[in-house]
Order: C-alpha cells, then sequence, then structure tokens
C-alpha cells in the first residue's frame, strides 16, 4: 500500500501538469461513481492527505486511495479496464485497482490538515493527545492509524519504532513520554527521508529494520511477527526495542 510520501510524489507530478481551471472533457471507467458529475467540471486544486489524493472542484471532491494494489498513469494507460480515467485537452489521468470516491463539499471541510504528518500544519501535540485517549493500543497499532498519523504506513511503522528502540508490541500508556515525544516526531521526521529517497530511488538502501534479517546494533536476527491487531508484518529487535507493558 503506497504511504503518504508516495502520494505527495503522486500529487506533484499531477501538479506539474497545472490542471487547476481545466475543465474535465471525458470521463470513463468501472468506478461506481456518477462520472456525469464530474464532466466539464473545472480542477480548483489538486491535494493530498496521507493516502488519498485528492482532486478538487468547486462544491465536491474526488478521493483517490490505492489501496494495497492500486496503481496510475499520467498521459498513458495500461492495457487493462481504468477504473476511473479523467481526459482534459493536454493531459490524461488514469486510475486502476482502487477506490474512488466523491466527497460532498471542499476538501477543508472534509479533512483534518493537521493530522497529515507529512502536512505544513500537522501538530505533533494533537498527536500526541490522540494517542493519550488509547492507552491500550499497541504501538504498531498507533503508527497505522490513520486518524491519528495520517499517511503513515508498515515501512514508517518499522522505521520509526527500530529508530526509537520501542517494541511494536509496546502499550502507548506505559511507552514514557519523552520515549513517545519521540516517536511522534521521528514519523514525521523519517516520512520526509522517505521522500527523499523514493525520489532518489535509493529507499529499501536506506532501511534499518523493514523486510531486513539482521540488526544493524545488535548484529543478531531481527524477528518477524505479525503483531498487534492489524496484523500487519513487524521486523524488530528483541534485544535493543524495549517492550513496554
Amino acid at each position: 500500500m503506497p504511504e503518504g510520501p508516495s502520494i505527495v510524489i503522486m500529487r506533484e507530478a499531477v501538479e506539474a501538469l497545472h490542471l487547476k481551471g481545466k475543465k474535465i472533457l471525458h470521463v470513463e471507467g468501472n468506478a461506481k461513481i456518477d462520472k456525469e458529475r464530474l464532466l466539464h467540471q473545472k480542477v480548483t486544486d489538486i491535494r493530498s492527505w496521507g493516502k488519498h489524493f485528492l482532486v478538487c472542484f468547486k462544491d465536491f471532491t474526488l478521493r483517490i486511495h490505492l489501496m494495497m494494489f492500486g496503481t496510475y498513469r499520467i498521459n498513458e494507460r495500461k492495457e487493462t479496464t481504468p477504473r476511473l480515467s479523467l481526459q482534459f485537452k493536454d493531459a490524461e489521468l488514469n486510475f486502476y485497482t482502487c477506490s474512488v470516491k466523491l466527497l460532498e463539499g471542499t476538501a477543508d471541510e472534509n479533512y483534518d490538515w493537521s493530522r497529515d504528518i507529512m502536512s505544513e500544519h500537522w501538530k505533533p501535540t494533537q498527536a500526541l493527545a490522540h494517542l493519550k485517549e488509547h492507552p491500550d493500543m499497541f504501538a504498531c497499532d498507533a503508527l497505522l492509524q490513520q486518524d491519528i498519523f495520517s499517511g503513515s504506513g508498515n515501512i514508517i511503522k518499522n522505521e520509526v519504532l527500530f529508530m526509537t528502540k520501542i517494541h511494536p508490541l509496546s502499550i502507548i500508556g506505559k511507552i514514557p513520554p519523552a520515549r513517545l515525544k519521540a516517536m511522534i516526531k521521528q514519523t514525521r521526521d523519517y516520512s520526509f527521508d522517505f521522500l527523499k529517497w523514493k525520489k532518489e530511488y535509493t529507499l529499501s538502501k536506506h532501511w534499518l529494520a523493514y523486510n531486513q534479517k539482521i540488526c544493524p546494533r545488535c548484529d543478531i536476527p531481527l524477528k518477524k511477527q505479525h503483531t498487534g491487531k492489524t496484523k500487519r508484518r513487524s521486523f524488530f529487535c528483541d534485544n535493543c526495542q524495549k517492550e513496554y507493558t
């Protein structure tokens, strides 16, 4: 599943087409939405929130969520039928195997930007307050909660927990305040490192824990388990990542 930084790359690529003020001239695809509503609409903005890619119009917002296996093409097509295709005078956007929804109202009315780990409006104090509302939650689950860390995914989760030396099955309410704040800060910091490395095509070269076999700190095998209620893959070191329970 693409994480927040990958959606920022997608957004920036579409922004480069300068579609603001441009009309949609043709719409097709097998998405179960009112496609006619999109026809001849002018784009007012291109935005992203966490893992959501947004095409904004005057009174509503088109939301694209790539889910686990979604893809997109700009000015080209795959052989398969797109979930949604938007065609402009000089550009074309095609989305595949994704969730497509029309949201009533503007993006600002639908989204709280302070929860987006890559937004300029991100508020770490608010994230801390939300975490304190869930003291019994596992750390591995907390970092995947989109209403707290919008844009954080399994790569970010694993890398942040390793860098802050927190075991994935640590209980939020038992983690020392300073370590919890470090986890929040590192989530945002790593997201921008992720973005930089992804653009350089070097992301996997920087992984310390995710998909790795040996702990770079302890030089012993990392454990791999499906942890927490989310049952997503966790890579961790029992020696240097403390389990707060």
